[in-house]
C-alpha cells in the first residue's frame, strides 16, 4: 500500500479515530501488492483486505469481492489468503456484491460447505433468496444447508451477546439537532409535491380532452 494511506491511518489514530475506508482504487492497489507479497507484508495487507473496505454495494466492495471471488475458485493463489480464508471474508460484508459469489460458490466441488456456513450468517440477501431455493430443489446439499440455517435463525443466535455495558462517546453539537437535519425526507416530501401538482395538471389536460 502507498506510504500515504499508512501515514493517514497513523495519524487517525493519534488522535483516536479509526483510519478511512479504502476506496476502489486503493483496494486495487492493494490487490496488486499481494501478488507480489512475502508472508510478513500479505498478512497486514490481507488485514487491510478484510477490515478496511466498507461493507455493501461500493465500488470498492465490487473490487474485493471480485478478488475474494478469484481466489476462492483458485483462479488467483496469492501468498496468506487461502480460498477458505476468501469465502469467510466474503461472509463479513454484509450483502451486495458478495452474495451472488456465495451462492454460485454453493455449488463449488471444495468451497460449498464454506459458501453454505458464509451464508448462513448473512440475511441481506434480497432476491438472492429464490436463487438458494432453486438450487436447494435442485438437490444441492449446501443450499438445504443454508434454508435449514436460516429458519433456524442461526443468523442471530450465532452472534455475541450483547454485553451488560457498552461505552460511547457522543459527539455534541451546539443548537438543537435531531434527525430531521441528517433525514433526506424534505427532499423525498418536496419531490412528491412536484409528482402530485403534476398528476393534478395531467389530470385536468386529461378531463379537458375527454370532455369529462
Amino acid at each position: 500500500m502507498p506510504d500515504t494511506d499508512l501515514r493517514s491511518a497513523d495519524g487517525r489514530a493519534a488522535r483516536g479515530v479509526p483510519p478511512l475506508p479504502l476506496a476502489a482504487a486503493e483496494v486495487t492497489d492493494l490487490i496488486g501488492g499481494l501478488a507480489a507479497a512475502d508472508d510478513e507484508h500479505a498478512a497486514a495487507l490481507v488485514d487491510r483486505l478484510a477490515h478496511r473496505v466498507a461493507p455493501g454495494v461500493g465500488d470498492a466492495a465490487r473490487v474485493k469481492a471480485a478478488y475474494l471471488a478469484a481466489v476462492a475458485r483458485a483462479e488467483e493463489q496469492p501468498v496468506g489468503l487461502s480460498p477458505t480464508r476468501a469465502v469467510e471474508l466474503l461472509g463479513t460484508m454484509g450483502g451486495g456484491y458478495n452474495v451472488p459469489v456465495l451462492v454460485d460458490l454453493l455449488t463449488h466441488p471444495d468451497r460449498a460447505a464454506d459458501a453454505a456456513a458464509a451464508l448462513a450468517d448473512t440475511v441481506l440477501v434480497f432476491d438472492a433468496f429464490h436463487d438458494v431455493v432453486a438450487l436447494a430443489r435442485a438437490a444441492h446439499p449446501a443450499a438445504e444447508a443454508v434454508l435449514r440455517s436460516w429458519a433456524a435463525a442461526d443468523w442471530l443466535t450465532h452472534r455475541r451477546p450483547v454485553p451488560d455495558s457498552i461505552h460511547l462517546t457522543v459527539f455534541r453539537v451546539d443548537g438543537e439537532t435531531n434527525t430531521d437535519d441528517l433525514s433526506p425526507a424534505p427532499e423525498v416530501l418536496r419531490l412528491a409535491g412536484r409528482i402530485a401538482g403534476a398528476t393534478d395538471r395531467i389530470r385536468d389536460a386529461l378531463a379537458g380532452r375527454t370532455g369529462r
